[in-house]
């Protein structure tokens, strides 16, 4: 994990963000039999199938303060990987997750707290919280490209980037999207996935 994950960032990890990381899984093993944050045939592989997938969204920005916010957090990917991330390469970002679910959410504060984590937690639905002005938005297998899009146009900066990891059908999703959307879209090949992607977008306007 150390390797792979230093190879995704292109820098070292320290031993207290692995310790952070460890924790985190224990955490997600001790939680999942009662609200299901992850698939429970997933929980052998959640360094790669998760923790990694999720670190490589982080590695996509250049930014290294401002807003961040995470959508459909879920069991916080990728919002918790990548805040215990920029815990350690940038911790001037402000780390907002949004999780309607009240148990996951309760999940996520308990995780922020428990690993000193520079973490806001909304519980709420992504359409009822106020615009966030984020300098970053970051979603992963939450919804279309075409709805997240939405999302994007309500909660981002004009001069922000949204980070959306999508599967196997991405370039389709991309295509219908521009039937309604303007932007801007440099598709990331995925570490973990190579007919996947992370789609980083900019410049979001209605057609």
């Amino acid at each position: 994990m150390q390797e792979q994950l230093s190879e995704i960032l292109g820098s070292n990890v320290s031993r207290e963000t692995l310790e952070r990381f460890a924790h985190y899984q224990s955490l997600i093993i001790k939680w999942n039999p009662a609200i299901n944050l992850v698939s429970k045939s997933t929980i052998p592989d959640l360094w790669s199938r998760h923790f990694l997938d999720s670190a490589q969204m982080f590695a996509e920005t250049n930014l290294r303060s401002g807003i961040w916010l995470d959508i459909g957090s879920g069991g916080g990917f990728p919002g918790l990987v990548c805040a215990i991330l920029a815990a350690e390469f940038s911790p001037e970002f402000r780390m907002h997750l949004v999780e309607s679910d009240q148990r996951k959410s309760i999940f996520l504060s308990t995780v922020a707290r428990e690993l000193s984590l520079n973490v806001e937690v909304h519980a709420t639905r992504i359409e009822a919280l106020e615009p966030a002005r984020a300098n970053v938005l970051s979603a992963r297998a939450l919804a279309s490209l075409d709805l997240l899009l939405e999302f994007a146009e309500r909660h981002l900066l004009e001069d922000g980037t949204a980070l959306f990891s999508k599967g196997e059908t991405w370039k389709n999703e991309v295509v219908a999207a521009k039937d309604k959307w303007r932007f801007e879209c440099d598709p990331i090949q995925s570490y973990t996935n190579e007919a996947a992607a992370i789609l980083r977008i900019s410049g979001v306007s209605r057609v």
